[in-house]
């Protein structure tokens, strides 16, 4: 893969740059004009182009400015600027900085030495670092006992009241100017179909960056989806080794990637560099079994369940321990965040499912139904479910605003050890101790496939899950790793490696790799060799 010097994360621009937001909304109205929605641009611009009313109204306020300015009409000009709101010029107070300087002037040049101490303390003193000169406003306050203006360095040249108004005016029409100069800069010529054109530009880098180049450019259906090489791993490409103990568990940190979380019976996790393979960090605390391990979509901090009853919250950055929850007596199976990445919620050996309040360090609401423990916990991609899988044999759904149990599936005859959503949250895939792995289209919350090949009966946690929406992968107690097609349910491939049960498998779309974990003690990464047979023989 080729280096990335900028993330996907970084702000490369500002979106609430109201220039980027411009260009935004006229690239948008290029295009249905382009396309011939010529009523709904004219509404966009109608919506967006309330600031042309604001221009107008700015307009007759420079007007009274200027009028004020000249009649020596101060609090005119106040209750104008005041009442402006958002500003009539860009640097408003540097401008007032100014005419409060004027009037402060004409007060000495009145010989109303009181007024002008008052003035320089109330309006003068509060804007001093907008003085034009270094000396300027210890000259201000040097004129206070001065016979006249030209008394000071800083207003020898001072040409009286009548003349400096004047330039007053002149330079609050130069700030208008200005500003008017800016706005028109971003009307400036927006090249032909330019919102298209930073399209494919977008699509284009996904395709260039992503870990298998395709031989013909890809033909893309949908932009709502960030762009996946399909391909079928077909070979190990790293094996992590450092474990004392079964690896239970595995999951990519994060949406990039860049590396794995592992929890082991050993009671530790280990968090592993994707690309080198070496163990960056040990992760200790816990007193027994690690069950499971997620991570939020930042990549910033990650979460843990344990056979100690624990749910612990690591700090990435820092590679230490967060925060404790002490959620049970009994083991914890199951840990997800929310995609919200604010709560997590737990499932263990009590039963009962908890929803955990990162900030606040609390349980907020438990669910409770289950009549076995609870083996798998996950949240729907816009986050409004808790969907939860449970030795009792069933998959239940959970309203997280009401608590309330919508939805239980009864169809598998054996205890249901994981369940997993398509990324885009109309399929959902459990596997089960009945040795079946199961589709389930959400719409109608109906079976409409079955995945085997696999083994899956015995006291493991043997689990399956997306890899995208047109791949099943899963583990499996003979070893292998198992692919199968989504829309057909036909099984791709197996992976062989593991020296003993293994536990599940995990996609990554930016990495375009698949990771496993096993009794072996190890987590294996697998990508798409070209060398190699497309699908493994079985």
């Amino acid at each position: 893969m080729h280096t990335r010097l900028i993330k996907p994360s970084d702000e490369v621009f500002n979106p609430k740059d109201p220039n980027i937001k411009q260009d935004i909304i006229r690239m948008i109205a290029q295009y249905l004009t382009d396309e011939g929605y010529h009523a709904s641009k004219t509404t966009l611009l109608d919506e967006s182009n309330v600031k042309a009313n604001e221009r107008q109204d700015l307009s007759l306020d420079s007007k009274r400015i200027k009028r004020a300015i000249l009649e020596g009409d101060w609090p005119e000009v106040d209750r104008i600027f005041a009442a402006s709101g958002k500003g009539i010029v860009k640097n408003q107070k540097a401008f007032l900085y100014a005419v409060y300087k004027q009037q402060f002037l004409e007060y000495i040049d009145h010989h109303e030495i009181q007024k002008a101490f008052t003035h320089l303390n109330k309006r003068l003193k509060p804007l001093e670092h907008y003085q034009t000169t270094p000396n300027e406003f210890r000259d201000l306050c040097y004129l206070l006992t001065s016979k006249s203006v030209q008394d000071v360095p800083s207003f020898k040249n001072w040409e009286g009241i009548t003349p400096s108004r004047e330039k007053l005016v002149e330079l609050f029409q130069t700030m208008i100017d200005s500003d008017l100069t800016n706005k028109q800069n971003m009307g400036s010529f927006i090249p032909p179909h330019r919102l298209l054109t930073l399209l494919r530009q977008a699509v284009s880098y996904q395709v260039e960056f992503s870990r298998y180049h395709p031989r013909v450019a890809p033909k893309i259906s949908t932009l709502l989806q960030n762009f996946q090489s399909v391909v079928i791993p077909n070979a190990s490409l790293k094996t992590y080794s450092g474990h004392q103990g079964n690896v239970k568990c595995a999951e990519f940190v994060g949406e990039l990637g860049t590396h794995l979380i592992s929890g082991s019976s050993d009671n530790m996790c280990r968090v592993w560099n994707t690309d080198s393979g070496a163990c960056v960090a040990v992760l200790d605390g816990h007193d027994s079994c690690v069950w499971d391990v997620a991570s939020n979509k930042a990549g910033t901090f990650a979460t843990s369940g344990s056979g100690d009853g624990t749910v612990k919250l690591w700090d990435l950055a820092k590679l230490q321990c967060a925060t404790t929850f002490k959620a049970s007596s009994a083991d914890i199976y199951s840990v997800a965040y929310h995609p919200g990445s604010n709560h997590i919620v737990s499932g263990g050996y009590d039963n009962i499912i908890r929803l955990f309040d990162i900030e606040r360090g609390v349980v907020v609401k438990t669910f409770s139904g289950h009549s076995l423990s609870v083996t798998k916990t996950i949240f729907s991609p816009i986050g409004n479910l808790i969907i939860s899988a449970s030795k009792d044999s069933t998959i239940k759904f959970w309203d997280i605003v009401s608590g309330l149990c919508i939805k239980t599936i009864t169809s598998h005859l054996g205890e249901v050890t994981s369940v997993d959503m398509s990324p885009s949250g109309t399929l959902l895939v459990s596997s089960s101790k009945d040795n079946s792995n199961r589709l389930w289209d959400m719409r109608t919350v109906q079976s409409i496939r079955r995945f085997k090949g696999h083994q899956n009966t015995s006291k493991n946690f043997v689990r399956c899950s997306f890899a995208g929406e047109s791949l099943v992968v899963g583990g499996s107690e003979d070893s292998m790793v198992h692919i199968w097609d989504t829309e057909k349910g036909t099984l791709l491939s197996r992976l062989s490696g593991h020296g003993g049960i293994a536990y599940s498998a995990r996609w990554n779309s930016n990495q375009s790799l698949l990771c496993s974990c096993s009794d072996d003690r190890s987590l294996k990464t697998w990508w798409f060799d070209p060398a190699k047979p497309v699908v493994s023989q079985y």
